[in-house]
């Protein structure tokens, strides 16, 4: 579904994505996703007014911000249906923090597609061992949820804590990505 019309703020294109879980609102500039979370887009607005600037993309490298936005939403919708286990999008992590890029991004390779993982065992992962409260904060500030899987990080005793879309849609993604899950919303909306 082309989204051609989408309204740019500050350099980067921004459209709302209903999705089983709820809307979902999606940002990117040209050549990279640059957000996706829970909330109304006048929510990220000011944070694309104060986005640092982009490196110039290579000359006929970056697709239009627009192409990024269809691709993200067609990748959402194959992910949420259970037919997508890894998502292949070009990221641009500029809204996080250097320390929650760095724990963001090493999620995919953390807690691979049907896995979980405790606060305290990322922060190990990432040298920092006594971090595990920083890490829940970087999570909870994490710019590309969904995407960047943030849910599949649970409290030590196994339960769902803090995730931006509750822990309705937690639930929910975990039992998709473990097959126990019909590909529906998590209150049994289609």
């Amino acid at each position: 579904m082309p989204h051609a019309d989408a309204p740019r703020t500050e350099g980067a294109a921004l459209v709302s994505h209903p999705t089983p879980l709820g809307t979902l609102t999606l940002a990117a500039t040209d050549g990279a996703l640059l957000y996706c979370a829970f909330g109304a887009p006048e929510e990220v607005r000011p944070r694309l007014a104060a986005l640092p600037a982009a490196p110039e993309p290579d000359s006929g490298a970056a697709r239009p911000a627009e192409a990024v936005l269809d691709e993200a939403r067609a990748q959402l919708d194959a992910y949420l249906s259970g037919r997508l286990r890894q998502f292949s999008l070009p990221l641009d992590l500029r809204l996080a923090t250097p320390f929650s890029r760095e724990t963001v991004s090493a999620l995919p390779d953390f807690v691979p597609y049907g896995t979980t993982g405790t606060y305290g065992a990322l922060a190990g992962h990432l040298g920092r061992p006594r971090a595990a409260r920083a890490v829940g904060t970087a999570l909870g500030a994490n710019p590309l949820c969904v995407v960047l899987p943030c849910h599949r990080i649970v409290g030590v005793s196994g339960r769902f804590t803090g995730y931006a879309g509750g822990a309705a849609a937690k639930e929910y993604l975990l039992d998709l990505e473990a097959g126990q899950r019909r590909p529906q919303g998590p209150r049994g909306r289609p």
